[in-house]
């Protein structure tokens, strides 16, 4: 056999094994430094209508609970409702009593990755409690919530009270210094918390209106109604931040590298024990086919 034939293949096999050597090298690296963290999720609600009211009929011979929600939804990614009514069966001789109505009822709940969102719309609305069929409880114009919370961000909540008020039949002025009593002789009391805010470190939340009900008409105990009301609120908590990257200060060699640190000081770069591994791969390849043309001619 002529050696010739032996000399090709050695010198391609040289080039192929430094080839992969140097493509290898800076793969396995990018492969073993990556590395991805996932936080908690945020968790966003809200509800245009929350009763928790007690409703007492013929002298308290019959007791029902009044607990109505209107539009109320949970999110771990997105969720919208805009029904604008609330009904109640069993407290109105066996009829569907409604409980709110209104023109505008909305609330949305959001999540993403980066942020977690609520708010809440209630427009044109009428609230009424049994024992009083004719007169609404509480008549407004526009209450609205926002609670947002942004991931390393600093979390807010809003509400905001738009138009007039009408409780028990008379026009009211709020103010978010403290509660507003009403009493009305002969129907009952209603007491009255505007704009509630709250924010934490990750949570946020915002309450357009709370009412405390106490309503007994002419004291007849025919329909006595006590308990709490709220309308328009948004809660939420913000998704964890991302963990940030850290690099190290300039002049300042990270720990745990020396060989890196001696490559800088002679010069060289991080590619440099690829380019001399291949080297070797070269060498290695070489030499076999050296000793492998040798035996051919012999």
């Amino acid at each position: 056999m002529n050696g010739k034939n032996f000399r090709m293949p050695a010198r391609r096999l040289a080039t192929v094994a430094t080839a992969t050597a140097l493509a290898a090298g800076p793969a396995v690296l990018a492969g073993a430094g990556s590395a991805h963290a996932t936080g908690d999720e945020g968790r966003a609600s809200a509800v245009v209508l929350r009763t928790g009211l007690d409703v007492s009929l013929l002298n308290k011979t019959v007791n029902v609970p009044l607990a109505v929600s209107l539009n109320e939804v949970q999110a771990p990614q997105s969720a919208e409702k805009t029904a604008l009514t609330a009904q109640l069966d069993g407290v109105d001789g066996g009829k569907a009593f409604s409980v709110l109505d209104a023109q505008v009822a909305s609330a949305k709940a959001d999540v993403t990755d980066a942020k977690a969102e609520a708010a809440t719309t209630l427009a044109h609305a009428k609230l009424h409690v049994p024992g009083l069929p004719l007169l609404s409880l509480i008549e407004l114009g526009t209450v609205t919530s926002k609670a947002t919370c942004e991931a390393g961000g600093t979390p807010t909540a809003t509400s905001n009270l738009l138009g007039s008020v009408t409780v028990l039949g008379k026009k009211v002025t709020l103010t978010a210094g403290g509660p507003t009593e009403v009493e009305v002789p002969g129907v009952g009391e209603v007491r009255l918390d505007l704009s509630k805010t709250e924010t934490t470190t990750r949570t946020a939340a915002a309450t357009a209106l709370e009412l405390t009900v106490s309503i007994n008409p002419l004291k007849l105990n025919v329909a006595e109604v006590e308990g709490s009301l709220t309308l328009a609120k948004a809660t939420c908590e913000a998704p964890a931040a991302p963990a940030a990257e850290t690099t190290p200060a300039d002049g300042v060699k990270p720990q745990g590298a020396p060989a890196e640190a001696g490559l800088a000081q002679t010069g060289g770069s991080s590619t440099t024990p690829y380019i001399a591994g291949g080297a070797v791969a070269l060498l290695v390849a070489g030499g076999g086919a050296f000793a492998f043309a040798r035996r051919g001619r012999s």
